[in-house]
């Protein structure tokens, strides 16, 4: 079955797989947060960009994907990291052939009469509602594997940098630090390529959310560095406190 250092990668694995792959599928919606909580907050801004929190629903569990990969940083180090980007970027590029191979095949006609109408009695088409949906995947998946790819390597970078210079201390410090970089870069990219150079977003909207989106995931991601420790402790009851020092330890080595 493995050794526990084996099976623990494979379950950080998976837990990263799920979110980005989760996130790119439903990345095509773009909800409004405010509204959401019950309030409207338009009118507000922030340097010219409207501050009413129109995101992409990717946001909804994408900090995850960045902490899992500071976990994994942490004991397997970058060539783990990596690994699982490049084996990611793979997956979801497999799953939107997939999922293109679907919005193509033709509908089955009681599946369009079944689905002849809305909740609310209004007439619809849902074929076409399913690949207006995920015809969009096209732009999202050419900014989203961009962006992940430049970020997940970039946050990589500046963890092992700043892991260098605290000596291994201040954990918050590198996991944040390096979240708060990378999600820079995955935020303006991944919009600007998807809906403005593959849609038909003005420059200000993909401003205004790109905006959203990282003060979003920045604030969260934040919000749940407790969760590395969390891990911290999990992992160390696991291994036993020598065996996550020695994963640690590999790893800072082979920065």
């Amino acid at each position: 079955m493995g050794s526990k250092k084996q099976k623990l990668y494979i379950v950080l694995c998976g837990i990263f797989l799920t979110n980005a792959i989760t996130a790119e599928i439903i990345g095509a919606k773009i909800f409004s947060l405010d509204q959401s909580l019950g309030f409207d907050g338009s009118g507000y801004s922030i340097f010219g960009f409207d501050l009413s929190f129109a995101l992409t629903a990717g946001t909804l569990n994408w900090p995850i994907v960045f902490i899992v990969s500071d976990v994994i940083n942490e004991y397997y180090g970058k060539k783990g990291v990596k690994f699982i980007s490049y084996l990611t970027a793979a997956l979801i590029t497999f799953s939107f052939l997939v999922i293109y191979l679907a919005v193509y095949v033709k509908p089955a006609a009681f599946w369009l009469d079944v689905n002849s109408t809305d909740s609310n009695g209004q007439a619809i088409n849902i074929n076409e509602g399913f690949k207006m949906i995920f015809r969009q995947g096209l732009g999202i998946i050419i900014g989203s594997l961009s962006a992940f790819l430049v970020g997940q390597i970039l946050d990589a970078f500046v963890f092992h940098k700043l892991r260098k210079v605290t000596k291994n201390r201040f954990i918050w410090l590198r996991a944040t630090g390096s979240t708060v970089v990378s999600q820079l870069i995955d935020s303006f990219v991944v919009i600007f390529i998807a809906f403005y150079v593959f849609g038909n977003w003005s420059l200000e909207q993909v401003g205004q959310v790109s905006t959203n989106n990282y003060i979003f995931k920045s604030c969260i991601a934040i919000a749940l560095t407790p969760l590395i420790y969390l891990a911290h402790f999990l992992i160390d009851q696991w291994l036993g406190k020598e065996g996550s020092d020695e994963l640690i330890d590999a790893a800072t080595s082979a920065d």
